[in-house]
């Protein structure tokens, strides 16, 4: 009896012709894993493509709830986004499949897992940095990265091993999908003059076709956890889904983005990820109101590092769970609500409201009722002021 590999599988182009690979190349049985977090059509379609493409065994693990509450709201929290653009869908999902990996290779008695990252992404970081920090010693295998096949070469493998494939190279995109994002790659797309096609956006509408009218949003919080929309309490999952629905319809969550990977090159990256947006903007919104200017700063240079950390595959490190200590203690506050405007493929904050807000209408107003005293500003500019009037004096500047 062959030893046993756990193989990531998606049921896309690379990971489909790996079942066939590692059994013609290290003679391995393939159980295959299928992590469902969230926007996969036909999950049971998959796990019988997995047998009957040649694995041993095909699993289905549902992992939305765990995928949201345990990886994307404590991003979200700590408001982490790559670059400024990237909400981080992708990334946060491999930490948890590989932590899958991991539990489902001991459950099974496997010598290795696998997955279909190429060498020249992200996500093979991701996926072996975090097995290692979970199991070190199981061995990983990465079959796309040892082939060295072209895309166009890959796909003919499959061709001529009858594999089916949900791409061909007149519609050559590489997809991954989840509750949090969708990550769109190949094809015209890296050409980063050219602009993304129709067909390469499934979630979100073009603005063209977005409705007439905007929609309204009222998001409440509590410790900088999303809870409830509209009024109604839901779970996260279902809140994530809601959001996700009504923002697309709006046109809301395409992010055009050249991305600097990990491994040192630049990529041109598009991604849709309508409740990602939303939620990312309310909660910012919701923190302006009730954290200080102070916290507010730094704040934002831990989501800088949170969202790198992330991104470089580091989730399961003792840095991130130091920044997640800080994180946590800086949501202690962030409760209440914000009212979100989606119009024509713009997320708008038009309201926010919490009991632990630090705006203060008598001291912000011109009008009757300003309990700001003005007659303390003098002094207060005075002191200010008095280290630039010394240097202005003893080193004033020299003529031009």
């Amino acid at each position: 009896m062959s030893d046993k590999v756990v193989l990531a599988y998606s049921g896309g182009l690379d990971t489909s012709v790996a079942i066939k690979w590692l059994k013609e190349r290290y003679d391995l049985d393939v159980i295959a894993l299928t992590v469902d977090v969230g926007n996969v059509a036909d999950l049971e379609a998959i796990r019988r493509k997995a047998l009957d493409m040649g694995a041993i065994k095909a699993l289905v693990i549902d992992s939305r709830e765990s995928f949201i509450k345990s990886f994307v709201f404590p991003a979200l929290q700590a408001d982490a986004v790559y670059e400024g653009q990237y909400p981080l869908a992708t990334a946060l999902g491999r930490p948890l499949i590989a932590q899958l990996l991991v539990e489902t290779a001991k459950k099974e008695g496997a010598i290795a897992v696998a997955h279909g990252c190429t060498g020249k992404g992200n996500d093979q970081v991701r996926l072996d940095v975090s097995v290692a920090a979970l199991a070190p010693g199981l061995k990983i295998i990465a079959p796309a990265r040892e082939w060295n096949m072209t895309r166009e070469e890959t796909i003919a493998y499959a061709q001529s091993h009858n594999i089916p494939i949900p791409i061909t190279t007149a519609s050559p995109y590489s997809i991954d999908e989840s509750l949090w994002g969708r990550a769109i790659e190949c094809g015209v797309l890296e050409d980063p003059w050219n602009e993304p096609p129709k067909d390469a956006f499934l979630w979100t509408k073009s603005l063209e076709e977005t409705p007439a009218q905007p929609a309204y949003l009222e998001i409440g919080f509590d410790k900088g956890i999303p809870i409830s929309l509209d009024g109604e309490k839901l779970d996260g999952v279902t809140l994530v889904q809601r959001i996700h629905d009504l923002a697309g319809q709006h046109g809301v969550g395409r992010v055009d983005h050249i991305e600097n990977r990990l491994v040192g090159i630049k990529s041109r990256e598009v991604y849709e990820a309508p409740a990602a947006v939303v939620l990312l903007e309310a909660h910012q919104a919701l923190e302006d109101l009730v954290l200080a200017k102070e916290q507010l700063r730094f704040k934002a240079k831990v989501a800088a590092e949170y969202a790198d950390l992330t991104y470089n595959g580091l989730w399961f490190t003792s840095m991130r769970q130091d920044l997640a200590a800080y994180v946590e203690s800086t949501q202690r506050y962030v409760t209440g609500t914000v009212r979100v405007k989606l119009f024509k493929g713009n997320c708008q904050i038009v309201g926010r409201k919490s009991p632990y807000s630090l705006y203060d209408y008598s001291l912000a107003t011109y009008d009757k009722g300003d309990v700001f005293d003005q007659s303390a500003s003098p002094g207060f500019i005075h002191i200010w002021g008095l280290p630039v009037r010394t240097q202005a004096e003893v080193q004033p500047e020299p003529p031009e």
